[in-house]
């Protein structure tokens, strides 16, 4: 019996956009292998997150500050509500992420400087932020951390700004007290299965505004 040679099939070679996430995650994984505290996740964050995160960006409303810039998903979903380049700033102080933040948006401005004392390096001054984005990793902070990061960022923000923040919790990745203590209120925002692992948003503004 003559057997037919077995014929050899052709492996489809990845497309651009696939090879741009393979980046970004072994970018975020490596990251997470260094310093697992400050990345908190080993996977970067979906599209459907970031689609979350950037909802309520009005482009014609004043500068977006991001916090944690990563890999730079939230970067992009900024950038395609229409917010000019020149009016976002990324918060990024894990030197890798900050050199690909820069080679992959060279028109946005990347900060290498801790959240908390942001101000002393943002182009825009207190009072000129319509949104705050941040992507810390909140719930491997403390209290005084979360009181140092969130005053500085209500520093920035104008009157009826809002800092959103996700997290993989369901609850507020900050304790009521320190709410309290530096008047603000949060509420969920919105919610998501389809990113690893599911996340929730949360949105913090001042109290009577």
């Amino acid at each position: 019996m003559q057997h037919k040679p077995k014929r050899s099939r052709a492996i489809a070679l990845p497309n651009s956009e696939f090879r741009a996430r393979a980046t970004e995650y072994l970018d975020f994984l490596a990251a997470w292998v260094k310093k697992p505290r400050q990345t908190a996740s080993v996977v970067p964050s979906s599209r459907y997150l970031a689609r979350l995160m950037v909802a309520d960006i009005d482009p014609q409303g004043g500068r977006v500050l991001e916090l944690g810039g990563g890999t730079g998903v939230f970067t992009r979903a900024i950038l395609e509500t229409g917010l000019p380049a020149d009016r976002l700033e990324v918060v990024e102080i894990n030197p890798a992420f900050a050199r690909g933040l820069r080679r992959h948006f060279p028109h946005v401005s990347i900060l290498e400087t801790p959240a908390q004392i942001v101000s002393v390096a943002a182009a825009g001054g207190p009072g000129d932020y319509q949104t705050v984005v941040s992507g810390l990793p909140l719930l491997a902070m403390d209290r005084a951390m979360h009181i140092d990061i969130l005053s500085e960022a209500f520093r920035m923000l104008k009157p009826g700004g809002s800092l959103v923040q996700f997290t993989y919790s369901t609850r507020p990745p900050v304790s009521r007290a320190v709410l309290d203590q530096l008047g603000l209120e949060v509420v969920r925002a919105g919610h998501t299965v389809r990113n690893f692992p599911p996340a929730t948003v949360f949105r913090f503004t001042r109290r009577g505004e």
